[in-house]
């Protein structure tokens, strides 16, 4: 009997090895482990990509700020909301403004999906962060999402007494749709003679809406990998209806005559991402037009995997990196440091960190293994 119940379990544990191994083959190649699961997941409806991290992840601790929802007239008598978080702790403090990744059209992003990095953002770097609800196409083409992400600038900017914040110390920060409206904005500021920032974070960010031939949009844009060229498509189409926007720097920064004069640059992109490629080129262009920039590619995850920094290492890492990179530029210790061009690779993970990695890879395998039966009586 016990002989039986042992071959039974090392059964169940060979299955389980052998299923959560085969979650890592994907249609571009093999994947870390933990990658692989959170795809298959996802791609399986059996998680939403937005969907809030399990308790086991999540790491406690005392509130060290608080959170109000205003609502921000703009200038063309509309207004959109700012979720802004507020140090608890005595200030001035720099300020941070957030925008959301979402393809600038309706449904694929907002605040509250995006709220686990504001929340972490402003526990990291004990900053005034502002996530700035811009509205999107199709009701909204462009510009109303850059105006909206400008004017919430400049709205920082006048009112940063209202919540305790340095005027004179400001960063934008922004992924995917969001990166590419966080370094437009820097762009307009600088054309418009408008607030001076400090800095400017970019996760995985689109950067031109041209039809460039990069060799990452041909290789992962089936949306397997959380991003398709379909969205990428229809984003362009709704956002961007007028085909004569799609060179405007203000659209497309990587296609602007004039990058000089901007802020430092962090650009962070990922491996498996269809964006990969026009960020590093708009990092590029950043360094070479006399712009500090650092630039990271973290291998081994897909689009979007910033957001999932609760139970990927890299995701951590990279938060991690940006919230350093602000701190550092925003407290006035960044040197403006002007060095040849690289792109920086994060591969390796320590092997403790990785043996938890994988444990937990498994851990999570399981219970979609246990799911997906569950689902088949249903």
């Amino acid at each position: 009997m016990f002989l039986a119940l042992g071959l039974m379990v090392i059964g169940f544990v060979a299955t389980i090895v052998i299923v959560v191994n085969v979650m890592s083959y994907t249609e571009a190649g093999r994947v870390p482990i933990k990658t692989g699961v959170l795809l298959h997941a996802i791609n399986h409806n059996l998680v939403a990509s937005d969907m809030k991290v399990p308790r086991i992840f999540a790491g406690k601790g005392t509130a060290t700020f608080t959170s109000d929802l205003l609502e921000m007239p703009t200038s063309d008598g509309d207004s959109i909301h700012l979720r802004v978080y507020q140090p608890l702790k005595e200030g001035p403090h720099p300020i941070i403004l957030y925008y959301h990744g979402g393809a600038f059209i309706e449904g694929y992003g907002n605040i509250d999906t995006h709220d686990n990095i504001v929340r972490s953002l402003a526990a990291r770097t004990n900053s005034v962060v502002i996530a700035v609800g811009y509205r999107v196409a199709p009701k909204h083409p462009f510009p109303t999402a850059i105006e909206d992400s400008y004017e919430a600038l400049v709205w920082a900017k006048e009112n940063a007494d209202l919540f305790n914040g340095d005027p004179n110390k400001i960063a934008v920060v922004g992924d995917s749709a969001g990166g590419n409206l966080a370094t437009v904005v820097s762009l307009m500021a600088r054309d418009r003679s408008g607030p001076e920032i400090t800095a400017q974070a970019l996760l995985y960010p689109l950067t031109t809406f041209s039809d460039v031939e990069f060799h990452s949009r041909e290789q992962y844009d089936s949306g397997y990998y959380l991003l398709s060229r379909n969205v990428m498509l229809k984003a362009r189409e709704l956002y961007t209806p007028d085909q004569t926007t799609w060179t405007s720097p203000y659209t497309s920064p990587l296609d602007a005559e004039d990058l000089t004069n901007l802020p430092p640059a962090l650009v962070i992109t990922a491996e498996f991402d269809p964006l990969r490629d026009e960020g590093e080129a708009y990092a590029q262009a950043l360094s070479e037009n006399g712009n500090s920039v650092e630039a990271i590619r973290y291998n081994g995850v897909m689009h979007g995997f910033v957001s999932f920094y609760q139970v990927l290492y890299h995701g951590n890492h990279g938060l991690a990196q940006t919230s350093n990179f602000l701190n550092t530029a925003l407290q006035g210790e960044f040197h403006h440091e002007l060095k040849p061009f690289e792109v920086t690779v994060v591969s390796e993970i320590d092997q403790d960190k990785k043996w938890r990695e994988e444990i937990e890879a498994y851990a999570i395998g399981t219970f979609l293994i246990g799911k997906q039966i569950m689902q088949r009586f249903e």
